[in-house]
């Protein structure tokens, strides 16, 4: 098979689908890589250590796409590349497609297989292709939080970890998974007071054991995170219905009794956002305000941290890469479920349930598409 690996083109996007170690175990295994000029740059890899690992290295994206039967990309495709489609072609990617019907529609009118990373789900209910970015967005949305409550950032002028005799920052998380759980280490260890909102008692439970009680952890209900928000400096949206969009959790009310120059960092934004006033935002323009309260919701927080981004993916992608390159869509499927779970769209239909849903479409089981 030839795969492609296109330059992301995203907003500060400079994290790469593939690195030399994986075109060197595809061309092992009988496959050939094309990979776009400055492809890896972002990510400190450059062509020549393509070219030394066996790619081939195309002048534009034009030739990557035209010339590849599987494209892997980070992020999903941007309008200028919706042209390249056409039937058949398999794009392995994160797709995050709730939020974006016109993206989807493109996919079905072209009959583009789109083989979401965010929706690959293990027996055992994992989600490994998205766990490595959660691990990255959840360390990163307390960085980013600390900074923009500093006074010259637009926020409160609090420091995370107070001093003594100054109490610390008040941050509240709202989940308490992947991302819930690093943003709580990094709050944590920063020294601010931490409180966790989840709606599952034996995760909360859990996470009680974990930080030894040096996190604060209630039941997910709309007073509770009302009140909760109100008294927060720092807010987390860290919530995930895997294909779906997020729930609101925090409505427009709910923002405007909070404190001025409090922050909120919706990391759900890829799947809509949790917070009612949320608007995906990019790294050029990352903030902006609703009643006095800084908003920070770019959607692709770990672009900022490219090499370990890129490092971190690809070593969750390659298995399954590797497997659809070996065995085609169709029979990677049938060999490993996880990865139809990850198919969403599949010659010119729908074929996850949670995408459908939250677009109003109709969807079809894989096997049932013709």
């Amino acid at each position: 098979m030839i795969i492609g690996v296109p330059r992301e083109i995203k907003d500060h996007e400079s994290r790469v689908g593939l690195v030399p170690s994986g075109v060197t175990a595809l061309r092992e295994a009988g496959h050939e890589v094309i990979v776009e000029t400055h492809a890896g740059e972002g990510s400190s890899l450059t062509d020549r250590e393509y070219m030394q690992a066996g790619a081939a290295i195309a002048q534009s994206a034009a030739e990557v796409w035209n010339k590849a039967q599987l494209v892997v990309k980070v992020k999903e495709p941007q309008p200028a590349e919706y042209a390249c489609f056409r039937p058949g072609l398999i794009l392995f990617t994160y797709l995050h497609l709730a939020p974006l019907p016109e993206l989807t529609d493109r996919l079905l009118a072209s009959r583009v297989n789109g083989v979401a990373y965010e929706t690959i789900v293990e027996s055992d209910g994992s989600l490994p292709l998205l766990t490595p970015m959660s691990e990255i967005a959840g360390r990163m949305a307390v960085q980013v939080g600390a900074q923009y409550l500093e006074r010259t950032n637009g926020g409160r002028g609090i420091l995370l970890g107070g001093v003594p005799g100054v109490a610390p920052a008040q941050v509240l998380i709202l989940g308490g998974g992947v991302v819930g759980t690093n943003a709580a280490k990094m709050a944590i260890g920063m020294g601010s007071q931490v409180t966790l909102i989840d709606k599952n008692l034996n995760r909360l439970r859990q996470l009680d054991d974990i930080f030894g009680g040096r996190l604060v952890t209630m039941a997910s209900n709309s007073w509770t995170i009302g009140e909760s928000v109100r008294s927060a400096d720092l807010v987390v949206g860290s919530v995930l219905i895997p294909g779906a969009a997020a729930p609101k959790l925090v409505r427009r009310q709910m923002i405007a009794t909070m404190k001025r120059g409090a922050v909120v960092v919706d990391v759900a934004i890829d799947q809509g956002g949790c917070f009612e006033t949320s608007h995906a935002t990019t790294h050029t323009a990352p903030v902006y305000f609703v009643d006095g309260v800084l908003h920070y919701c770019v959607s692709n927080m770990p672009a900022a941290v490219p090499h370990t981004s890129t490092l971190a993916l690809t070593n969750a992608t390659f298995p399954y890469l590797l497997e659809l390159a070996n065995h085609g869509l169709e029979g990677a499927c049938e060999r490993h479920p996880a990865i139809r779970e990850g198919v969403n769209t599949y010659n010119g239909y729908v074929t996850h349930a949670k995408v459908a849903e939250s677009q109003g479409r109709q969807w079809r089981e894989m096997a049932l598409v013709e």
